[in-house]
């Protein structure tokens, strides 16, 4: 997946050098500059690529890379948690006033994901029912969220000029609801046959569902970048 989003943003950083011939010609109009940098922040950390046609139309392509730990309690039940940002976006950039302050739209592809962790070492209620840390074991589970979203931003990004140049912008990725999938636990009553394995296995697919009511709440990610550039 990784592999995926370098690939694409070297497309980008393809399809935008035929305009850096012309930067050179363009740079007395004030016009056409490529601007190669890094950004970081909520969407983790990764290269940037942009070309900024004129005083008020521009367009990038970046990508953002992080691993995030996270400890949380839900239903009783403390977890460890594990998430993987992965992505890679383009945006056009609207510059109303011709100076740094913009206006951003663009859509990301959002391979992130992570994994919850669960081991209880005492009586835990899981559902409506108390089980032991035999019949428990571990749990596991995986969360995700849909590959493709619409962001929506608003930021500085520098004038339109050469050399180095400092950027920051803020606003949401509308990633929709984050999915709970393949919770499981490997106790004693995960695979049991038994009427007791069946109530067990129930009672667990309500913990899930309870998880699941809480990223219901998370559809909405914040997004919060700074990032250092060179405009060419």
């Amino acid at each position: 997946m990784t592999r995926i989003l370098v690939a694409a943003l070297c497309v980008a950083a393809g399809a935008a050098m035929p305009a850096l011939a012309q930067t050179q010609d363009r740079a007395s109009t004030g016009e056409g500059r490529i601007s190669l940098g890094v950004t970081a922040g909520t969407l983790g950390i990764g290269p940037e690529i942009g070309y900024r046609a004129n005083q008020t139309i521009g367009v990038r392509a970046n990508g953002g890379f992080l691993g995030v730990d996270h400890d949380f309690t839900s239903g009783g039940i403390d977890y460890t948690g594990h998430a993987k940002l992965a992505s890679g976006g383009v945006i056009l950039d609207l510059y109303p006033f011709g100076g740094g302050f913009r206006l951003s739209a663009g859509a990301r592809y959002n391979g992130t994901d992570g994994r919850v962790r669960a081991t209880p070492n005492g009586p835990t209620r899981i559902g409506s029912l108390v089980f032991t840390p035999q019949q428990i074991g571990t749990i596991t589970g995986r969360a995700d969220v849909r590959e493709f979203a619409p962001q929506l931003t608003l930021g500085y990004g520098g004038k339109l000029r050469k050399g180095l140049a400092f950027t920051v912008e803020a606003g949401a990725l509308f990633q929709g609801a984050v999915r709970i999938r393949d919770f499981t636990s490997n106790g004693t009553l995960a695979t049991d046959p038994t009427v007791a394995g069946t109530t067990y296995r129930n009672e667990l697919a309500k913990q899930r569902q309870k998880l699941q009511d809480t990223a219901n709440d998370y559809q909405v990610y914040p997004i919060l970048q700074v990032g250092l550039k060179y405009r060419f």
